[in-house]
């Protein structure tokens, strides 16, 4: 442009020069030469003078140009080599082909040539997998927000540590609130003496007030048997890192005075509002509670739950008073209703099936229309010996009825009643779930973060064996002149004997109350082992899965079936329990192919190895003597894979525990 504008000025002292040899022209022609040659020698004058201006002016501004982009060079080579932007440039092959100097003092000059996935893990995969243009990622203690500009297959990296950092701090200081609660305090003190009572007392409290103050944490005692604690979230991290030793302590203080007082927490986090945290506290410890206490949940305001603890199976802690005030909520409820649809979990059981009638009878003792959901692709081998049984007792068989007849049959003040289970994703039928607007759980379970949305009436009790013993001891404050028939109470005191392995597990003074109701009520064990008997292919195939088992030192028996096989879950329990048999053996984990073209895993254990904490890793749940999960989209081998990660974590956690 310059060069232009140049040639342009240049013409100007021509054309005043042509100019005045026209006016010089004029005068002559007109006989005026002296005005003439005076005009020429002004125009000459002029001309040299306005040439020298125009000459220093345009030397002036090629050097201004010079220096400026001199400038302009600089700045950007400044900007390239000296402020903390990350410059890296790809090759096709997404390797490093060139880094600026900042980037050079981070990245060692091995990787310099490399794929840059070596340096950042699996970057360019997400950045392009998720088409972004942006992400957040760490390097050498470092804190980098990396953008990608692809048409020129370059990459420029913002350090963000400072900023990470302070929001860190922002974060560590973020209120936490949580709610301590001894468990059976009231129910092992009631009896003391005041001396001995007072002493259990102090020594608790010392306990607790010695790990508060060792934490940073303001505690406020409330009542007899809470707690209020006020934290930071860095103190919070720095606990979750003991493991929340402090239910160690509390359980071996109470031993040694003579008493067995567990301890439970909730804890709420991550925000800054104080209601909603004491709110998500309050949820912890209910949903603590729920899994049988002696454990830790943390609740976070966009997370799921954390536990610690829960390393105890839970003591019995229902009483006869709040199961006859159950059994009236209940009948209560089922009389405001129209009718009454029960169902159990999917692959329902005998105690699923058992609970269930139970249900159906308290309906029926109160005069109410009652159903419940079993369909003929739910019916496996143990099932179908109990249902031709039922087949001969009309009145019984035509208590079933299949989803598709549920569905025709509710109504808007239709009482859902929902047995063996808590967690919506394992219910029979979700549509029928989803339908309902009143809605009941009876469960024997602990508690998991997944819970059936606004039910009516919550009966979860993890501390009883089964859900047919609860269902019996709320039959017992029910019309007694409606009786369970023999056919009723056989199944439900099967299901007693399936869920306990015939009294060996999870058995408390309760399970042999409900057991000795249902006898009275006609119940045959003879008929009851009759349902549980094999047949013999079924028999064989439990037999392959046990003679497959890899025994560890740490007695985990584990047993991989053959991926081109399928097994039918009852079939993989039965051998998981089967295995506890063997001498050594303290837990078994049994995995084989379902016909749905899952995995499905059952975990069994004598109590010294919580499968239930196991199983969770693995999105299961379940006791810590009896759990499972189930897996889809994955081979045996990476089910294999992932299960053995979970057990060997929880084995470390226990050895730095211990």
């Amino acid at each position: 442009m310059f060069k232009v504008l140049d040639k342009k000025l240049m013409l100007i002292p021509f054309i005043v020069l042509a100019f005045h040899i026209s006016i010089l022209s004029i005068a002559i022609v007109l006989n005026h030469t002296v005005f003439g040659i005076v005009s020429i020698i002004v125009s000459i004058v002029i001309l040299a003078l306005v040439y020298i201006y125009l000459y220093r002016w345009l030397v002036l501004s090629e050097n201004r140009i010079i220096e400026l982009s001199k400038d302009m060079a600089g700045a950007r080579q400044y900007v390239i080599d000296d402020l903390p932007l990350g410059v890296i440039l790809l090759n096709d092959d997404e390797e490093i082909s060139w880094l600026n100097k900042f980037m050079t003092e981070e990245i060692p000059e091995e990787f310099h040539h490399e794929p840059i996935n070596r340096v950042f893990p699996n970057i360019m995969t997400t950045l392009k997998a998720n088409n972004i243009q942006s992400i957040d990622t760490s390097y050498n203690d470092k804190n980098y927000t990396i953008h990608f500009y692809e048409e020129n297959n370059a990459l420029l990296l913002v350090d963000t540590t400072t900023e990470k950092t302070l929001e860190k701090r922002l974060e560590d200081k973020d209120p936490v609130i949580g709610i301590l609660f001894l468990d059976n305090y009231d129910d092992m003190t009631q009896n003391m003496t005041e001396a001995l009572k007072s002493d259990l007392n102090n020594s608790l409290t010392n306990t607790i007030n010695d790990w508060a103050l060792e934490h940073n944490i303001y505690l406020r005692r409330f009542s007899n048997d809470r707690f209020m604690m006020v934290m930071s979230a860095k103190s919070l991290a720095v606990i979750e890192k003991t493991k929340f030793v402090l239910l160690d302590q509390v359980r071996e203080n109470s031993a040694e005075h003579g008493a067995q007082i567990t301890l439970s927490m909730g804890i709420g986090e991550g925000s800054a509002d104080f209601i909603e945290v004491g709110e998500l506290a309050q949820s912890s410890l209910d949903l603590a509670l729920g899994r049988g206490g002696d454990q830790v949940a943390i609740k976070t305001i966009n997370g799921s739950a954390r536990f610690y603890g829960g390393k105890t199976d839970p003591m019995e802690k229902r009483t006869r008073v709040k199961a006859r005030v159950m059994a009236h909520a209940l009948r209560d409820i089922l009389l405001e209703g129209d009718n009454v649809i029960i169902m159990g979990h999917k692959n329902p059981d005998v105690d699923s099936i058992g609970s269930s009638i139970g249900v159906a009878k308290i309906a029926s003792s109160n005069g109410i229309e009652a159903h419940i959901i079993l369909n003929d692709e739910d019916i496996d081998d143990t099932l179908s010996r109990l249902m031709k049984e039922v087949e001969s007792r009309e009145e019984l068989y035509e208590t079933f009825i299949s989803s598709e007849e549920a569905w025709d049959k509710m109504t808007p003040k239709t009482t859902v009643v929902i047995v063996d289970t808590h967690r919506p994703s394992m219910v029979l039928d979700e549509d029928i779930l989803n339908k309902a607007t009143r809605k009941v759980v009876i469960d024997h379970h602990r508690r998991a973060d997944e819970m059936i949305s606004n039910p009516l009436l919550v009966y979860m009790e993890p501390y009883a064996s089964s859900a047919s013993e609860l269902v019996a001891e709320l039959l017992e404050y029910q019309n007694r002149q409606n009786k369970l028939s023999r056919i009723e109470s056989t199944i439900m005191l099967t299901g007693i004997i399936v869920d306990t392995r015939n009294y060996t597990l999870r058995t408390g003074s309760r399970t042999f109350d409900a057991a000795s109701y249902l006898r009275s009520n006609g119940a045959d064990p003879v008929l009851a082992q009759t349902f549980l008997k094999d047949d013999i292919d079924t028999f064989i195939a439990r037999s392959d899965l046990i003679k497959s088992a890899e025994i560890s030192d740490e007695g985990i028996a584990i047993v991989r079936a053959d991926e081109t096989m399928t097994y039918h879950p009852v079939t993989v329990a039965q051998a998981a329990d089967q295995l506890l048999q063997i001498e050594g053996v303290q837990a078994s984990f049994v995995m084989a192919l379902r016909e749905d073209e899952t995995i499905g895993i059952s975990a069994r254990s004598l109590g010294k190895v919580n499968v239930q904490i196991i199983m969770e890793q693995l999105n299961g749940g379940g006791h810590l003597t009896n759990a499972a999960t189930r897996m889809e989209g994955k081979s045996i081998d990476e089910a294999y894979t992932e299960l053995k990660e979970a057990i060997d974590t929880f084995i470390n956690n226990r050895s730095v525990e211990e």
